[in-house]
């Protein structure tokens, strides 16, 4: 049977981060992803915002991995010459009753250690954006946009650099913990080569599950692993519309936040294209289709603040699908990374719930897992 010192199942931004981690700590590691290529998931369908970190509850492991993850992926991008934009953001009251949420998404921020929000009136946000319509903001200077493809191409070029090897269109089956030995816990998975068909096991002393929305599907395959610590995993679809041309916007705009999200906000890419979204639909489909019926209700909510949007401009764009440990009206739940210290297997690491914001933690997260699996000497 074949042995690796470590595997990482999922070769999405995060997968990649924690590889590259793993490879440059000397560790021999390899990625088995399912899909055809690297990224195919959450990694490719969501709003490439680099996010400051001022939403999540002080303390907890999203707001602790977006604030360091942040600069991290700043200082990363500058070093490799990768395409971003430290644009910054306009969260918009449009309304007087909405503007004590500003101030507590301020004071928040503040409790995170996002850094300061910069209060605006109406005036002196529309010097800054002439089409914006509110009664207050708050301009969130660290925020950016990144190119999220080429990021995970970076992570996955420095990773084999290392000696990290990948192997995509293979797929993990099953897997058993086999403790008892005297050389220490092993994991063995039962995988499948979605080229050939060829079945066969490959074990490894270290096992990370990155793999975003099967993640709880493969710890829930694990023999020997506990059940309890395997989550149940909910669904919240995000649905994108965009305008043609280049919008009126050099910053993001983000309306106050809703119930499961951060409201139907303008976002740009690095071209300055706009798109809107995502709004919150929850699903147990993967459908990834967009309902231009939705469109309607994305009308109304972002004239809100930009009341000049035509009518018959918007354009179904694209979706994606955040995997959620908590369901419609239950209180958002944080980032689960569960090692030994939780379920008990030596050498496992399972990764739940990583979502938004996923993308801006990726280097934080990758820095935890490795620091778990591979601790440097002291």
């Amino acid at each position: 049977m074949d042995h690796v010192d470590c595997i990482v199942a999922g070769a999405g931004v995060v997968g990649l981060a924690i590889a590259r981690g793993m490879a440059r700590r000397g560790i021999d590691t390899l990625i088995l992803e399912a899909e055809n290529a690297i990224g195919t998931g959450i990694s490719s369908r969501n709003s490439e915002v680099i996010h400051a970190g001022i939403y999540y509850p002080a303390g907890s492991l999203k707001a602790r991995y977006c604030v360091a993850g942040r600069e991290k992926l700043y200082r990363y991008c500058g070093e490799r010459a990768l395409p971003h934009a430290r644009c910054g953001k306009l969260i918009v009251a449009t309304d007087a009753e909405q503007e004590p949420v500003l101030a507590s998404i301020r004071a928040n921020a503040s409790a995170c250690g996002a850094g300061d929000l910069t209060p605006l009136t109406a005036a002196e946000a529309r010097r800054l954006e002439p089409r914006l319509r509110c009664t207050a903001a708050l301009l969130s200077p660290a925020t950016g946009i990144i190119d999220s493809h080429a990021l995970m191409l970076a992570l996955l070029g420095d990773a084999e650099e290392h000696g990290a090897a990948l192997s995509l269109n293979t797929r993990i089956v099953a897997g058993r913990i086999e403790d008892g030995r005297a050389e220490g816990s092993r994991i063995v998975l039962d995988t499948i080569d979605g080229t050939s068909g060829e079945r066969f096991e490959i074990a490894t002393t270290r096992f990370v599950n990155a793999g975003g929305l099967g993640a709880t599907a493969l710890a829930g395959t694990l023999d020997g692993l506990d059940p309890q610590f395997v989550p149940r995993l909910r669904y919240a679809k995000g649905n994108y519309f965009s305008v043609a041309g280049r919008a009126p916007f050099s910053r993001l705009v983000y309306p106050v936040p809703e119930p499961g999200g951060l409201g139907v906000h303008l976002t740009l890419d690095l071209d300055g294209v706009a798109r809107f979204g995502p709004d919150v639909e929850w699903t147990d489909q993967l459908d990834y289709r967009v309902d231009p019926a939705r469109g309607e209700r994305f009308y109304n909510e972002i004239r809100r603040y930009w009341p000049d949007l035509a009518d018959g401009s918007l354009q179904p764009a694209y979706s994606g699908i955040r995997p959620k440990l908590s369901g419609p009206g239950e209180a958002n739940a944080d980032f689960v990374i569960q090692d030994t210290a939780v379920h008990g297997v030596e050498g496992l690491v399972n990764l739940f719930g990583i979502e938004s914001p996923g993308l801006t933690s990726s280097l934080a997260i990758a820095d935890h897992v490795v620091q778990r699996l591979a601790p440097k000497a002291s």
